[in-house]
């Protein structure tokens, strides 16, 4: 369990310094992101969904905002587009840091400790857990991102984690597309509705997982 939180809590502070980095230095804005999806729309809509791709991609290796460019991806080539981009886009990175990490995260665990006994508890665990982790994961910033490395770093099979983030990521992108698409600069509400009400609700289920996840191990411990 203690390898497992060190893990969970060092790959969240990587992804916390990439996005404090990203912020501060003004590299890439929610109002450069808008100028982009601008210059673009008058192009073909693959020229647009090729960027889409590429930017929630690249949300594997330095943070950006996520639901934003969902949410303006529906509002500027439509529902069924904007569906079908951004699921290429967020399963490229869940499935890139899920195979980086089945390769390179045993070495990467080797030096967070030696002790065998605490690397088989970590992949239990995560074997026990992590299905319902990454269905869930979206309702935590730069989570989705660290579930996908947990998952491949204790080698929890590619059918049960393409699973678990189908689950967990259609529905949520399905809102935030359609969101979107309903929306323009005159009415934001629909998208803002959607981003309030789908965080709440992962939110909730977080909560109510984390819950019972410690009244489970409160138990053991008794």
């Amino acid at each position: 369990m203690k390898l497992l939180i060190k893990t969970f809590f060092i790959l969240f502070a990587i992804f916390t310094a990439m996005l404090l980095i990203l912020k501060f230095t003004g590299v890439l804005t929610v109002e450069d992101i808008k100028e982009i999806f601008e210059n673009l729309k008058s192009q073909p809509s693959y020229v647009l969904g090729l960027m889409i791709i590429f930017l929630l991609f690249i949300d594997l290796f330095i943070a950006v905002p996520t639901m934003t460019i969902i949410i303006l991806a529906g509002y500027f080539i439509g529902f069924e587009l904007a569906l079908f981009y951004t699921i290429i886009g967020l399963l490229s990175a869940s499935l890139t840091g899920y195979f980086l990490s089945k390769k390179y995260g045993k070495k990467i665990l080797d030096k967070l400790s030696s002790d065998e006994m605490q690397k088989e508890e970590m992949t239990s665990l995560f074997d026990k857990h992590g299905v319902l982790v990454i269905v869930l994961s979206r309702a935590v910033p730069l989570l989705p991102e660290i579930s996908s490395c947990l998952a491949g770093t204790c080698k929890m099979s590619i059918k049960r984690f393409i699973l678990a983030w189908c689950l967990g990521t259609i529905p949520y992108v399905s809102v935030m597309t359609y969101a979107g698409s309903i929306s323009n600069l005159d009415n934001p509400m629909p998208a803002l509705y959607a981003a309030i009400g789908i965080t709440l609700l992962f939110w909730c289920l977080w909560m109510i997982f984390m819950k019972i996840n410690k009244n489970r191990m409160r138990n053991l411990d008794s």
